[in-house]
């Protein structure tokens, strides 16, 4: 069991999330920067899909009731008990967890995984519908499953920064937008607006043009859906957002680059390209 003692700015318990259910209004949810809940499962011997910890912009403090091993991947934090290795938590220890050098969201895996119930088939707190466990707050209980696996890993070496450059795939309605509003688009930086979440990133910068005025039909969207409101202003759609959507998607940023989007924090400078390489 793992008592939340402060949670930090936000936290929320998070898998590889529940995807197949679209079609009845339910997102996919899950890890926003999935790579790094995979990695830190399997440092601690976890199958790749159990449910961790996300921690937004760090700041936890967590007590581990029974002795515990856990990995910390994603954003790399200035203090606390270090990245990309297994450590051993004593049984009624506290964990305390700094702010990130860089990046936004840190993922705390512990072994056998955080067994709060399934829904869905999933335990990722989902905070557009509101599916799974709530955010996490002070006095939350984590309780913790039985070990499934075996450590093997000393260290797995984190990566540092990526670059802030977003490649995206033209359209589905890059016709609804004047002709050079995708090179408008990659011409200039946006900066992240405090307004991001977990739906989304909302940037800040140049504003995109229609060619056609009026309102699009309400359609299927996927992670990574570059949607446009009339504001001109472009929204990165990440793990929580709506199956549909009515504003028109200029273009969609590749899937390899979806951890990149996850971890700009407000303030972020991020570019787009429609290059292949970086």
């Amino acid at each position: 069991m793992i008592e939340v003692l402060a949670p930090g700015p936000y936290a929320t318990v998070q898998d590889l999330g529940r995807p197949g259910h679209a079609h009845l209004g339910v997102p996919a949810s899950g890890a926003a920067d999935a790579p790094s809940l995979r990695l830190a499962n399997r440092i601690v011997g976890n199958p790749e899909g159990l449910a961790g910890i996300e921690l937004t912009f760090g700041l936890a403090r967590l007590r581990f009731l029974e002795g515990a091993w856990i990995a910390l991947t994603g954003a790399p934090l200035d203090a606390g008990p270090g990245m990309g290795a297994p450590i051993w938590v004593p049984a009624g220890a506290e964990v305390r967890l700094g702010t990130p050098v860089w990046g936004l969201r840190t993922y705390l895996a512990v072994r056998g995984g955080i067994a709060v119930d399934p829904v869905l088939g999933s335990r990722s707190t989902d905070t557009l519908s509101g599916l799974g466990p709530k955010p996490l707050r002070a006095g939350t209980r984590l309780p913790v499953g039985p070990p499934e696996g075996v450590i093997s890993v000393d260290l797995a070496p984190l990566p540092g920064p990526p670059p802030a450059v977003l490649r995206v795939l033209p359209g589905p309605r890059d016709d609804w937008f004047v002709p050079e509003a995708l090179a408008e688009l990659c011409a200039g930086p946006y900066t992240v607006s405090q307004d991001s979440n977990r739906v989304g990133v909302r940037l800040l910068g140049p504003e995109l043009v229609r060619a056609k005025e009026g309102e699009l039909p309400s359609e299927g969207v996927v992670t990574g859906a570059v949607q446009v409101p009339p504001s001109g202003q472009p929204i990165v759609f990440l793990a929580d957002h709506p199956p549909t959507g009515g504003y028109p998607v200029i273009g969609v940023v590749r899937a390899a680059d979806l951890p990149v989007a996850a971890q700009l924090s407000p303030g972020d400078e991020v570019r787009f390209t429609t290059r292949r390489g970086r």
